[in-house]
């Protein structure tokens, strides 16, 4: 799947970059995809230089979770759920532990903590791959869901609204968490229709259950707050948790006398040979991606779009906050900078501008996530992993769309 969609990636550019050259007479077309590629190569390098750092300070603090007994305890809470989405893990399998605490911390918006904690995980899931090039149920599970983006405090698109001068930062609050619901929802579905996961199953209902009354309560308290309040609430709790993280790590392996000097060490060093083995995928997937971009493939899709939808008699003041949603699946970076765009040209509180925010706090960059995880392992053969973790991708838009037509509109 990988090796079609990063080759049609570079053909359709190559086309792309042909019709502008032949139709539309434009022969610098050529030059932009060629920067394009160059520069795709430089930020995989700048991207790397980041990651190990963080891969390494977490992969070391994993070490002394896992040295504790942490990350055991935490898989034999969640054993009951995961038995019956994940039925080839066995129950307390470090796996499920590891896989917790990427979705806590994907939650609370600490993308930094995630990241390395999800590629421990993804690792831990390959020891129990039978074919170590093909992904299992399980690992697709694992990244479609990590891909959905569910977001309980964006405090990151906080601050950007606030940089660009927004009245209240945090008014997108609550259509993000609806929209980032949505996405994950469908994330689920599909990989359990697919996988025919027992969704009806009584213990999947009760943590289902438990988790929207969890949403919900947060959403309740919330709502009570000014914008402000939501705003320093949002950051107080997600660098508390974080905090707090570390200092149970070091607390209970001090207590349990685990050498947590030394396990951090050892644990750093994995976290540089997993960051070492990340390069050569981030720069095939990044480098197509800057190539489709720069080709002018997005703007002839967003010009059809506006015509589609004009032409259909409705509303197309969405189709201004689309380039955010369609360079998501494909570059972080690349949605951060269209949707401060989009801010900066219609005002950051016009209706494009929240939209643009909500649809990027409610997606991912679902290739970016699979070249990592899937690279990290060294999988090749990814199955339905790309179609259903696009399928959430869409959710999240629609839901976003609907959303902020509810609360803006």
């Amino acid at each position: 799947m990988l090796n079609t969609l990063w080759l049609a990636f570079f053909l359709v550019s190559i086309l792309a970059a042909l019709f502008q050259w032949l139709v539309l007479h434009d022969p610098d077309v050529f030059s932009r995809v060629v920067a394009a590629l160059f520069d795709m190569a430089g930020l995989s390098v700048e991207i790397m230089v980041l990651l190990f750092g963080t891969l390494t300070l977490w992969l070391g603090f994993l070490r002394i979770a896992e040295s504790a007994g942490l990350v055991e305890g935490l898989g034999r809470l969640l054993a009951p759920l995961f038995r019956r989405l994940m039925p080839e893990v066995p129950a307390g399998h470090p796996a499920l532990g590891l896989i917790t605490m990427n979705f806590a911390a994907n939650g609370l918006g600490l993308d930094n903590a995630a990241t390395p904690i999800g590629l421990r995980a993804m690792h831990a899931l390959q020891t129990l791959n039978p074919d170590p090039r093909t992904a299992t149920n399980a690992q697709i599970l694992f990244l479609t869901l990590n891909a959905s983006s569910l977001t309980l405090l964006p405090v990151t698109l906080f601050m950007y609204r606030a940089q660009q001068g927004a009245a209240e930062p945090a008014l997108i609050f609550l259509p993000i968490l609806l929209a980032t619901s949505a996405s994950t929802l469908a994330a689920l579905l599909s990989v359990a229709l697919i996988q025919r996961l027992r969704l009806h199953d009584p213990v999947v209902l009760l943590w289902l259950g438990g988790t929207a009354l969890v949403i919900g309560g947060l959403m309740a308290m919330l709502a009570g707050m000014g914008a402000a309040a939501i705003n320093a609430t949002s950051s107080l709790l997600g660098n508390l948790v974080l905090c707090a993280i570390i200092g149970l790590f070091l607390v209970v392996g001090t207590l349990r006398k685990v050498p947590v000097y030394e396990a951090f060490v050892e644990g750093a060093k994995d976290g540089f040979d997993v960051a070492k083995n990340l390069l050569p995928y981030l720069v095939a997937m990044l480098c197509a991606v800057g190539m489709l971009r720069a080709s002018g493939v997005l703007d002839l899709l967003l010009t059809g779009i506006r015509e589609v939808t004009l032409w259909g008699g409705m509303d197309a003041r969405f189709v201004d906050a689309l380039p955010t949603a369609l360079v998501k699946p494909f570059s972080g970076s690349a949605a951060r900078a269209m949707m401060l765009e989009t801010m900066q040209h219609f005002g950051v509180d016009s209706f494009p501008a929240l939209l643009a925010a909500t649809m990027q706090g409610s997606t991912e960059t679902t290739f970016y996530v699979v070249a990592v995880y899937f690279g990290a392992v060294g999988i090749q053969r990814v199955r339905h992993t790309i179609g259903c973790a696009l399928f959430a991708d869409l959710a999240g838009v629609l839901a976003s769309i609907a959303v902020c037509y509810w609360f803006f509109g």
